[in-house]
């Protein structure tokens, strides 16, 4: 096992966070709304993330709907009541980003955030991914006081966004981690590793469950048709978390 790579996981629930620790991960972000890109988690799924779980990190994501990263003023008042609510929880950080019409960090409001968050550990997520200018916002979000940024490189998945990811983690230095995420597999986390020099990185590792249910009416959509099986889930699986860690 490589025990210098540091692995976070995009859990789902409860269920996936005591997956994640089991297969040995460090953190997990804690998100739902997953077809969205990721929502805040309610309160009962974070207080059994804590419960059911005894030694990993667990941050949350502050995002109140899926969509843009430019929010009204009740949406950034529904953010920071949800920051008081992590930390009341005792979770291990928050993860969050915002920006501007023209596409940059909205640094007033990252500001306003990462203070109303402290002393929880701060990640900027991949709103970062569709800013204008990576490099301004890398400054922007390291001076703002955010421990991390979550990113692609701006391209559709991690891999191919290597040579941003690498020009990242180079200028950054020991200022912030860069933490590539997104399409983040146990059979391309080396290559990544290796071509970037991170030493963070950001996966699913989520295997299908198949549901319980004996009577089954297929015929009636809980939601949209497009997610699939309403007798299937998805949720973190400890053997592809180990594999990620090989």
């Amino acid at each position: 096992m490589n025990q210098k790579r540091i692995l976070e996981i995009c859990a789902n629930s409860a269920a996936s966070c005591v997956e994640a620790e089991a297969g040995g991960a460090a953190r997990v972000e804690l998100c739902a709304g997953i077809p969205e890109g990721g929502t805040t988690p309610s309160y009962g799924e974070i207080r059994m993330a804590k419960e059911l779980t005894s030694h990993i990190d667990i941050n949350v994501i502050i995002r109140p709907r899926g969509g843009d990263f430019l929010y009204t003023p009740a949406e950034i008042q529904s953010m920071l009541y949800d920051i008081e609510l992590a930390k009341q929880l005792g979770v291990h950080g928050v993860v969050f980003g915002c920006l501007t019409k023209e596409g940059d960090v909205d640094v007033p409001l990252l500001n306003k955030l990462v203070a109303a968050s402290k002393p929880l550990s701060v990640t900027f997520h991949r709103a970062f991914d569709v800013c204008r200018d990576p490099f301004e916002a890398l400054e922007q979000i390291i001076t703002a006081g955010c421990d991390r940024i979550l990113t692609s490189g701006q391209q559709q998945d991690a891999v191919k966004g290597i040579p941003l990811l690498a020009e990242l983690v180079q200028r950054a230095g020991e200022r912030i981690i860069i933490m590539p995420g997104c399409g983040v597999r146990e059979n391309n986390i080396a290559q990544i590793e290796q071509e970037t020099g991170a030493k963070e990185f950001h996966t699913s590792a989520r295997s299908t469950v198949f549901s319980q249910m004996v009577y089954r009416n297929e015929n009636v959509p809980m939601g949209s048709a497009a997610l699939g099986s309403e007798f299937e889930t998805q949720q973190t699986d400890r053997k592809k978390v180990s594999a990620c860690l090989m």
